[in-house]
């Protein structure tokens, strides 16, 4: 290719002895490996494998109080540099085909990977010798639709979150099963960390510099991305992705996880389609990492199919199995400070839009405001997440600025379940719903929360208190049933989701398709009692 060799000739202009083929592949250049710290020490001290997949393994060193992640992690020297920079020009004047419209980031690598060898097998001038195109591409691709030495994080689907502290620092990640590890990744200076922040800000039409030290932002596959470059963060640029299932959890795995009980559940199950007469206004609370989103994609599932969904999220997170759903999601100001689209203006533009329910991804600010307005004027079953640590906590909040909501408007919340991340000493790390509060006395003038679910540390289970569960009656009222009959409904709810997980059926969609197929039975009968 004429480009490639005009490409070449500058870099042997600049670099004449390195770029030679004899220098560059030779045997002994491709036995060299930069090790980063935490692999020397690995290599010092004895280890035990763990676990291993893929390029993955994970060592329980001595002396670590953490478990090691490691995957290859290959480090360029300056003339392969050199040539890895010279096809990332020439693949970027080529390659016509924008990464944006191939969604799937596995396809997006192929397609890219492929035409990247195709122009390394077009260029015989570069000397690249068969056994390291591979390399080559793919230390292309992740520059140019990867993220790096993240990219292997970024592409493992057992990760929840990936840390990175700063340059010279090991990142940190946090496994799905193995908690919290120390990888072998480590960034040797700033500038490294930098370009991965400025590939995502320009992603996302964002630009991060010092006077915006800070971005929030979402990559394609979903994973949630926080950075911070200096002055913002002292030791250096930092970057915090969290990452989210393929597949969202189900009701079912959340019982076998012990987050839910089977009667809980199916409480739950109960207040959310309100039997198609009276649905319950609910917040999730607990702080960050314990599961809120999760919860409120479990008990989103259970929606009616009759029903239309609009969701509002600032960062969009919810993996819903609902066909009538509208997404929104707001908007930071662009680099010129222009655009942004804040959650209260959707939230009062989404009253426009004929929703039966609202769901807010995360209730912060004014939108707060809103969302109880929606739920005061008959948008019964709406739901939202909150950061606070108990119910209790969750009224003072909501009331205070900057949600500022009058505590009349209180009196449409019917549920507040708070959900905490507990290191147990006996099994580790818990997600669990450890309280269901009903919010009662507002119209009273005395607002108040009674619990009418706790969690019992010692039994590691969540069961119904001794107090009447207020909502019951008001479903009683609307549903012409008596509580005893909701009780019974209750009950054979739970019997039907502890049938499923005994059959093993997992599967959102599937038990989507299931508990839909139940109620809409269900409000056939109703209809004739």
């Amino acid at each position: 290719m004429t480009y490639i060799k005009k490409l070449l000739e500058e870099a042997k202009e600049e670099e004449k002895e390195e770029l030679s083929p004899e220098k560059l592949f030779s045997e002994e250049k491709e036995e060299e490996e930069e090790e980063s710290p935490v692999d020397k020490e690995i290599k010092e001290k004895k280890k035990t494998l763990v676990a291993e997949y893929g390029e993955v393994k994970i060592y329980r060193v001595e002396g670590e109080p953490l478990l090691v992640y490691t995957v290859p992690v290959p480090r360029p020297k300056g003339p392969e540099r050199k040539i890895i920079s010279i096809l990332k020009e020439a693949a970027t004047r080529i390659i016509t085909i924008s990464p944006y419209r191939i969604r799937d980031p596995e396809a997006r690598r192929n397609v890219y990977k492929q035409k990247v060898l195709e122009i390394i097998d077009a260029s015989p001038e570069l000397g690249i010798p068969r056994t390291k195109r591979d390399f080559y591409a793919e230390a292309v691709v992740r520059e140019m639709v990867g993220y790096g030495i993240l990219d292997p994080l970024v592409r493992d689907d057992n990760l929840e979150d990936i840390l990175v502290l700063g340059p010279g620092k090991p990142v940190y990640v946090f496994h799905r099963e193995y908690e919290m590890m120390k990888t072998n990744v480590v960034f040797l200076d700033d500038k490294e960390i930098r370009d991965i922040i400025d590939k995502i800000a320009r992603e996302v039409g964002r630009r991060v510099d010092i006077n915006n030290p800070l971005l929030d932002a979402r990559l394609p596959d979903g994973s949630r991305v926080a950075a911070t470059i200096p002055p913002a963060s002292v030791d250096g640029s930092t970057i915090s992705i969290r990452k989210f299932r393929k597949t969202p959890f189900s009701v079912v795995e959340l019982i076998e996880l012990g987050t839910f009980s089977p009667e809980l559940a199916a409480f739950l199950w109960l207040a959310v389609d309100g039997m198609f007469a009276k649905p319950a206004n609910m917040l999730i609370a607990g702080g960050t990492g314990s599961g809120k989103t999760t919860t409120l994609n479990v008990l989103s599932a259970f929606i009616p199919p009759t029903e239309r969904v609009i969701s509002i999220e600032d960062t969009a997170e919810l993996k819903l199995p609902l066909e009538h759903w509208v997404r929104l999601e707001a908007r930071p100001p662009s680099i010129e400070g222009t655009g942004e689209i804040p959650m209260d203006v959707l939230m009062k533009y989404t009253l426009r839009m004929r929703p039966d329910r609202i769901i807010v991804g995360e209730v912060r600010h004014a939108e707060a405001y809103t969302l109880f307005t929606a739920m005061n004027t008959g948008h019964d079953g709406s739901m939202g997440t909150i950061h606070a640590n108990s119910a209790r906590e969750t009224l003072v909040r909501v009331t205070s600025p900057p949600m500022n909501v009058p505590e009349v408007m209180l009196s449409a919340l019917n549920f507040i379940l708070v959900q905490n991340k507990i290191y147990d000493r006996r099994k580790g790390l818990l997600r669990r719903v450890t309280e269901i509060a009903e919010v009662t006395g507002v119209l009273e003038g005395r607002p108040q929360v009674q619990t009418v679910w706790t969690w019992d540390a010692a039994e590691d289970r969540v069961e119904r208190t001794s107090v009447p569960v207020n909502y019951l009656r008001v479903l009683s009222r609307f549903t012409a049933l008596n509580v005893s009959d909701i009780e019974m409904e209750i009950q054979e709810r739970a019997e039907f989701l502890e049938d499923l997980r005994m059959k093993g059926v997992k599967d959102m969609v599937v038990i989507k398709e299931k508990t839909d197929e139940f109620v809409m039975g269900r409000r056939e009968r109703w209809r004739k009692m």
